[in-house]
């Protein structure tokens, strides 16, 4: 090795998945799926096809042949990095994963195939459309002739259609507005391979469809599963979505179905979890329903009035509105960059284990940012409230840059300091004086006294809420003074 080179080691035992975007789309056509799988855990793997990221021009002279040996490029160099890995495509990405997986005999992993174009049969395709198969043969015209980008966009969502809308209006190269007739053929082609040979796949494979897919059938979802076989392969059909199911109303159904067919959480792809969730499913969904609400009114005040005194706002980003809010100090600190800001575009909420997770688009002024809202509730409380937008760029350009921190105050460092000192007391302190410190603490940290009183038998359990109990309506600030305060005389008594 050259001297000065690093050598870079590749730890092959980490899991990844390989990502294929769909015809005149990009990696946008998967939403956030490359986020949500990072944070459970694998590495994602990604390109860009032949003929995309440019202009629509760019897919005339482009075959499927050159879709097939780009994404078997990919293929191989994922297979030296990982020892473990899974294939999944959007759209006509999903026919090239599947005959992806075929060709190569995918055993190291799984396969997931995503609104799978095997037919173009669905509501809105038009009724004239077999005739292109004419139209490939008549010289000049399959160069010449468009197939146009229209409405819904497949999106069944109104208020994220208007967003798509907007962006085609603005001209953002999210996704082509039109491709060639000559595009389409070599789609029909993929389509003729991929249908046959389909019983010698040897990977389980998951297909997720929409019932309403504008663009094809179930018959498609069917097909695939029926060929592959039931041993392998299993479907899950959507009831609220078009054609584009990784940002559409579904959005997160169709996460947490990947998710879980590739061994992964849910819950920990978004960096949450709540332990003994005590509220029903139908509580718990009443519950995020008017959170939903609130936050589509940019009331962040009743959020905060439905949390615990601890309850905490999560934003990310590198920006002046980034951060963790905490209680009514930290509502305080957010309402100023929170005023005109609220949510919209509401998904197809998903409930689990004290977690409601809802697909949703954060609107400020000119900003339009798609993400995920995840809520974690327990005992009819809400503890954590996270946003996780797909394009964390574009709130930080939005908002501007972070403002500095004033840290913590003389009181909160006196707290922090004496949970320090208390731990280190020569002279353990007595009952009385442990029942005081811990009022005190919860009082700091919890705000005022929850739950249920425990029974005559809990003698030390009553005892502790009797004392946290005496502290109610005591302000954060006082109670931690007070904790200081008395930890400073008990190091004094204990010397």
């Amino acid at each position: 090795m050259p001297s000065g080179t690093a050598e870079v080691r590749v730890d092959k035992s980490v899991p990844a998945v390989f990502l294929i975007h769909g015809l005149g789309g990009t990696q946008y056509d998967l939403g956030s799926m490359h986020k949500r799988l990072k944070n459970a855990g694998f590495v994602t793997h990604s390109l860009t096809l032949p003929g995309h990221g440019t202009t629509p021009e760019d897919l005339l002279n482009v075959t499927a042949e050159q879709w097939m040996e780009a994404v078997t490029a990919k293929y191989h160099e994922v297979a030296a990095q990982h020892d473990n890995f899974h294939i999944m495509g959007m759209c006509m990405g999903s026919l090239l994963a599947v005959e992806l997986a075929k060709r190569q005999r995918h055993t190291r992993g799984k396969l997931v195939a995503l609104a799978p174009p095997i037919y173009i049969d669905g509501w809105g395709t038009a009724w004239y459309s077999p005739l292109r198969h004419l139209v490939y043969y008549i010289p000049g015209l399959n160069r010449t002739m468009k197939v146009e980008e229209e409405d819904p966009f497949g999106i069944k969502n109104e208020q994220l259609r208007a967003i798509v809308k907007a962006k085609f209006a603005r001209g953002e190269a999210f996704h082509y507005k039109w491709v060639p007739i000559a595009c389409v053929r070599q789609v029909d082609r993929l389509r003729g391979w991929v249908m046959k040979g389909l019983k010698t796949m040897a990977c389980e494979t998951l297909v997720i469809h929409a019932r309403e897919d504008e663009l094809t059938s179930l018959a498609s979802a069917n097909y695939l599963v029926e060929q592959i076989g039931g041993a392998k392969a299993r479907m899950v059909v959507l009831e609220n979505s078009y054609h584009m199911i990784c940002v559409d109303n579904d959005r997160e159904q169709v996460a947490r179905n990947v998710l879980e067919f590739l061994g992964a959480s849910s819950a920990a792809s978004l960096g949450m979890a709540v332990d003994d969730p005590k509220m029903s499913a139908d509580a718990l969904m009443a519950f995020a329903k008017e959170l939903i609400a609130a936050l589509e009114a940019g009331d962040f005040r009743t959020i905060f009035a439905k949390g615990a005194s601890d309850m905490g706002w999560f934003q990310p980003g590198v920006n002046r509105a980034s951060g963790v809010y905490r209680g009514n100090k930290g509502l305080q600190a957010m309402l100023p960059w929170a005023e005109g800001v609220r949510f919209t575009a509401f998904g197809q909420p998903v409930y689990n284990a004290g977690i409601a997770v809802c697909p949703a688009t954060l609107v400020a002024g000119g900003l339009m940012s798609q993400g995920v809202l995840a809520f974690a509730v327990q005992s009819g409380r809400l503890l954590d409230a996270r946003w996780f937008p797909d394009d964390v760029a574009l709130e930080d350009a939005y908002f501007g840059a972070p403002v500095a921190a004033s840290g913590p105050s003389d009181t909160e460092k006196a707290f922090e300091a004496a949970q320090v000192t208390v731990k280190a007391l020569a002279k353990p302190p007595g009952d009385d004086e442990l029942l005081a410190l811990y009022a005190l603490y919860k009082q700091a940290t919890a705000g005022d006294v929850s739950g249920e009183r425990p029974g005559m038998m809990d003698i030390v359990g009553r005892a502790k809420y009797d004392a946290w109990a005496q502290r109610k309506g005591e302000t954060r600030e006082v109670a931690m003074a007070a904790y200081s305060q008395l930890v400073e005389k008990l190091a004094r008594a204990s010397h």
